[in-house]
């Protein structure tokens, strides 16, 4: 099987990396007022040319700007888009559970508060200087329409000016539908929707959550899978790789739900019009590969296999044996290998050091090409 140098990659990545330190540090002094946003793009610039060059020496040739810009995956929707106001209490709250310490409470107190209005784009801050800087095919991500009616809809807010979830879903596909639209126009080779709420469909705890809030989680999942595909329909052009990824919850290495994928699966993939899915592999949590049975003829699946979440390198050898086993379910022609998830999904980061995430990209490139050659 051939080694691929363009979209669909064998070895790929799903997107973050973790901010050096330093320019933590600057974003904090921007903050403060002690260095001018122009201050704090030049570092950005510089750390993401630094970035771009580590990819290609360890091999990755999904190139990203490792959202270096962005304080979380899906943050930009809230920087870019008016309608978004503070709460002195989340509209949901998830137990983030890992290492690090005990189980946390958070909760997003970011809800939408008034009928939303795009300012700008949302990654046009970010796109043109990493295609300007990239050796080759750029990937960038957004995030999926269904993040954000499942934590920024707060009854007795939100509900004055979308009445039903159902209403701001369909309000947040047209904003992410255009930035798809707008990144194909700019010769974007990989674009990826961010998807982690589909895990609330396979965990029964949060199956009972959407209950409790009266509604229907298999309603909210196909209306999911109908606003992914609105986000995409009539995109496709030569040479753009549209991908959906999946996840379990991803913050400072703590996740918040579990199960596998089968009650989702034959539905997900075979109706959501992308063209590969990265699916979160990487522990017990998200079950066994047979659900990937139900993956159509001609459609990629990325497995996740190698944890962002901790330092400890995987096992090649059990890398090459996971990759076996799903190919009783999906033709290894169409598997490809990548991370579970970012390794800095929100700016704080996973506990492993830049040095520790290295190695695990490093790896995922050397195990795929002994896989695939």
């Amino acid at each position: 099987m051939a080694w691929r140098t363009r979209p669909p990659f064998r070895a790929d990545h799903v997107g973050s990396l973790l901010r050096p330190e330093a320019l933590l540090q600057s974003r904090e002094k921007w903050k403060a007022g002690d260095i001018s946003a122009e201050d704090l793009r030049a570092h950005e610039d510089a750390c993401i040319k630094d970035a771009v060059k580590l990819l290609e020496d360890v091999g990755v040739e999904a190139i990203t700007d490792g959202e270096f810009r962005r304080t979380g995956f899906q943050n930009d929707m809230v920087e870019v888009v008016d309608g978004f106001v503070s709460t002195g209490s989340p509209a949901v709250v998830r137990i983030w559970q890992g290492p690090g310490g005990k189980p946390q409470e958070q909760g997003t107190r970011q809800v939408v508060g008034a009928k939303l209005r795009q300012t700008r784009r949302l990654t046009g801050n970010q796109t043109p200087f990493v295609m300007a800087n990239a050796p080759g095919p750029v990937k960038v991500t957004v995030p999926s329409p269904s993040q954000f009616p499942a934590i920024s809809f707060q009854a007795g807010i939100t509900d004055q000016f979308y009445p039903t979830r159902t209403d701001l879903l369909a309000e947040l596909a047209s904003i992410i539908r255009s930035e798809v639209a707008a990144l194909a126009a700019d010769g974007v080779a990989y674009i990826q929707l961010d998807a982690p709420r589909y895990s609330y469909y396979v965990d029964a705890k949060w199956r009972e959550h959407l209950r409790g809030l009266g509604e229907d989680p298999d309603k909210m999942f196909d209306e999911a899978v109908a606003a992914d595909n609105h986000c995409v329909e009539g995109i496709g052009k030569d040479g753009l790789t549209v991908a959906l990824h999946i996840c379990r919850g991803n913050n400072e290495s703590k996740w918040y739900a579990e199960g596998g994928y089968e009650p989702i699966a034959e539905k997900l993939f075979g109706t959501l019009n992308v063209d590969r899915f990265l699916l979160e592999y990487d522990t017990d949590r998200a079950g066994t590969f047979e659900p990937l049975r139900f993956v159509p003829p001609g459609k990629d699946v990325v497995l996740g296999l190698i944890s962002t979440k901790l330092p400890q390198p995987e096992s090649e050898d059990d890398l090459l044996r996971r990759i076996e086993e799903a190919s009783r379910y999906v033709p290894m022609e169409n598997l490809s290998l990548s991370p579970q998830c970012g390794f800095a999904s929100t700016a704080a980061g996973n506990l492993l050091t830049e040095d520790e995430q290295w190695r695990k990209l490093e790896l995922v490139v050397e195990t795929a090409r002994k896989a695939w050659g």
